[in-house]
């Protein structure tokens, strides 16, 4: 008898679900905080030096500059602006959503020393002796030309300076710079047109006043900013930029668009694959998905977390992994569906065989998340974030969500004769004899006539001269390695009408620059990408923004890198590669055996070599995404790989005692044809993600998704022909050694019920 109310409760479920999706997603995503590729702004880097010889970078110095430094940015009014120390005398900031990027990095970086000096250039008075915030701007009531008042802590003090330049007529001026510096001279600046003081008023009487004017030839805007500064307070040392970026509102808005546009393109293809393929499972699947994707938006939101373009990337391949833990439970059903178990029965095994194989695969992929997080920069690490929040969400959604959909459509016992909802057609169904056990694992498979243990060594040989050639590609063209790991400068500008290389360039150098390298991308090319062997300074980008702005009627995208900087970004690199893979290695010896995690590390080192050889022979730019790439895709790939291991380790403990290479070879043909249709399924889904990406996505994560496509392929390729044949070989010689192999004693599994 049907339990019509268990299927009354899944329909109420789904709708108390949707309804609190649907009043509250707006609120939530109006909530996130968006990063600056998203809407524009900059992110500079600040190696903290003394100001004068003999000044010690301390703990306390630091701080009381990142303190100066937020005071600043309160000046420009940013929204929850980022400033963080970092490595003991670094100061990073992220400003999102500034409008004027030119007078933000001026504010930022000057340094705002105030003196009042003699003709001689001798300090008589300096900002110290300013009363804090007293600095306002106001107009000259004669000419009505913007000028600074600024308050004075001592009136008598500044009383007997002026009485002191008085005396030294006619040479009574006091003259105010801004940031001295050692060398300069009021003899040699006076006679310019453009002087590097402030200005240099007379005196004509003794001023017993607590208040100080200072008027030059201020814009507005000048003398606004210079009140901004002189309340804000001077900095105690020299700021240097090591590293920079900044993104064009313009850039941050269609990149938002269009990776948005890729993510929905993506996720429905995914929704349409697993209606196809897993019917009414994949019906389940969807509705656990959109509680994914919205959980996801949530906990980013309780986080306070900044959404960037890399973390949008890394929600939409989320879906593609959260997919994963339901291919897994679908297709050991569906197994033992083929058996002959009832609905019932084959959902409770195929629940409980396929938990510890969904543990391990998330855990693998999450050591790769953590490497990435704790080595990668600002956006790197936003990646990571909402990939590590990615895996504990899809888990608990795919898991525990899956089962309580699940389970009541199960026990309503409605499914019951309509096995062919799961995709099981009825000829595929065994039948056995009331004396016989039904076991998935000796079910036929459509991968049957495949022995892929005879022709491993042909694999082998493929591989290894694939690799050589990649070898010898890479020793020929070297990779094209971008800024963050060389230096220099990196230009990306969005023009209203279609670009050549041969105007790009052109409208560079009448900027007055020259550009080592040029290239022209878009759809419509009308993106133009230029490349600077020297580090641009503040001036320079300054000029090159307000030329682009006005020619292109965009502002451009200009980062910079210091050689320094370069360096320790491709250490941290290959150090996080390095960590990430003997985690992996670790994880795997302890959850499985030495032999596996040996094949592992080999299938992961080629994969990851696969992708850098492609990118050195196509000359793709090399940045530090794609290192995000390639952790992404040694979890995947290890993924992969761990579902095959876990198949293997089952299938041995079937057969408790294995005293000849073939049946060993029998037990890795027979786990292969019996994974492989869930690898290929579960690849499917991520590379169609990928692929939107690739197609819709916004051109400045294309690399990444080129990258990631191709690991995914070489990443299924190594989990089938490289990693289990490998095993085989070292297997075999463990049997030979041994004469006999002795399988894994029988340990009491985690199982868990399916929530009812």
């Amino acid at each position: 008898m049907i339990k019509r109310s268990r299927i009354v409760a899944f329909f109420l479920l789904v709708i108390l679900i949707g309804g609190t999706i649907g009043l509250t997603s707006n609120t939530i995503l109006n909530n996130i905080k968006l990063g600056l590729d998203l809407q524009g702004g900059f992110e500079v880097l600040y190696q903290v030096n003394p100001a004068e010889e003999g000044q010690e970078i301390t703990e306390d110095v630091v701080a009381d500059t990142a303190e100066a430094l937020d005071r600043r940015v309160n000046v420009l009014g940013v929204n929850e602006p980022v400033i963080q120390v970092e490595d003991g005398n670094r100061i990073r900031v992220q400003l999102a959503g500034v409008e004027d990027q030119n007078q933000a990095r001026e504010i930022l970086s000057t340094e705002a020393n105030l003196t009042f000096r003699d003709v001689n250039d001798e300090v008589k008075m300096t900002g110290a002796d300013l009363v804090e915030g007293g600095a306002t701007q106001t107009f000259n009531p004669d000419t009505n030309a913007p000028i600074v008042q600024v308050e004075l802590k001592d009136a008598d003090q500044f009383g007997q300076i002026t009485q002191e330049i008085l005396a030294m007529a006619p040479q009574n001026q006091l003259v105010i710079w801004l940031d001295y510096e050692e060398g300069d001279s009021y003899e040699e600046e006076r006679t310019k047109e453009d002087p590097k003081f402030i200005s240099a008023p007379n005196v004509s009487e003794v001023l017993n006043t607590d208040t100080v004017t200072i008027t030059g030839n201020f814009t507005l805007e000048e003398a606004n900013n210079l009140a901004d500064l002189l309340s804000a307070g001077s900095l105690p040392v020299e700021l240097e930029e090591v590293y920079s970026t900044s993104v064009g509102a313009s850039f941050g808005l269609l990149a938002m668009e269009q990776t948005i546009l890729a993510g929905i393109v993506g996720v429905s293809l995914i929704f349409l694959f697993m209606l196809a393929v897993y019917r009414f499972p994949g019906f389940i699947g969807i509705v656990t998905l959109s509680v994914y994707i919205y959980l996801i938006l949530v906990i980013f939101d309780w986080m306070n977390g900044v959404l960037t373009l890399p973390g949008i990337a890394a929600l939409i391949l989320g879906v593609g992994m959260a997919i994963d833990a339901n291919i897994i439970t679908y297709e050991r059903m569906k197994e033992e569906l083929r058996v002959g178990r009832t609905v019932r029965e084959a959902w409770k095994k195929g629940s409980s065989s396929s938990l510890l194989t969904i543990v391990d695969a998330n855990v693998t992929t999450m050591l790769a998340g953590i490497v990435l997080f704790t080595f990668g920069t600002s956006s790197v690490k936003g990646f990571a974030t909402m990939l590590l929040i990615s895996i504990v969400t899809s888990f608990i959604t795919a898991v525990f969500g899956t089962r309580l959909f699940m389970s009541l459509w199960v026990r309503s016992k409605f499914l019951d004769q309509r096995k062919g909802w799961f995709g099981v057609k009825k000829s595929e169904i065994l039948e056995y004899k009331e004396d016989e056990e039904p076991d998935s694992l000796d079910l036929p498979t459509k991968f049957d006539r495949f022995d892929f243990v005879t022709v491993r060594k042909k694999f082998f040989i493929l591989s290894a001269v694939l690799l050589v050639a990649g070898l010898a590609v890479l020793l020929a063209f070297r990779l094209n390695l971008g800024i963050e790991f060389t230096e220099g400068s990196r230009m990306e500008v969005l023009s209203e009408t279609p670009l050549t290389n041969e105007s790009f360039a052109e409208d560079i150098e009448a900027a007055g620059y020259e550009a080592s390298n040029v290239v022209i991308s878009g759809n419509n090319q009308e993106i133009g990408v230029a490349r600077f062997s020297e580090e641009l300074d503040q001036s320079e980008i300054a000029e090159l923004r307000s030329f682009f702005t006005e020619e292109y009627g965009s502002d451009p995208n200009i980062s910079t890198v210091n050689p320094v900087i370069g360096e320790e970004l491709a250490r941290n690199a290959l150090l996080a590669v390095a960590i990430a893979s003997i985690g992996i290695i670790l994880y795997v010896t302890l959850r499985f055996e030495w032999q596996m995690a040996a094949a592992s590390i080999v299938a992961l080192v080629h994969d990851a070599f696969f992708i850098v050889a492609i990118f050195s022979l196509t000359r793709l730019e090399v940045d530090i995404t794609f290192i995000a790439a390639v952790l992404t895709v040694i979890g995947y790939s290890i993924n992969d790989t761990i579902v095959t291991f876990d198949r293997l380790r089952e299938n041995m403990r079937k057969m408790k005692r294995i005293e000849t290479k073939e049946e060993l070879a029998s037990i890795v043909n027979k786990s292969l044809r019996q994974t492989l249709g869930r690898s290929v399924n579960t690849v499917l889904t991520v590379v169609l993600v990928v692929v939107a990406l690739i197609i819709f996505g916004a051109t400045s994560i294309l690399n990444f998704s080129i990258a990631l496509l191709i690991g995914l392929i070489a990443g299924t390729y190594s989990s089938v022909f490289i990693a289990a044949q490998l095993w085989y070989v070292l297997k075999k010689r463990q049997l030979k050694k041994n004469g006999v192999l002795v399988t894994y004693k029988e340990k009491k599994e985690w199982t868990d019920e399916p929530v009812v």
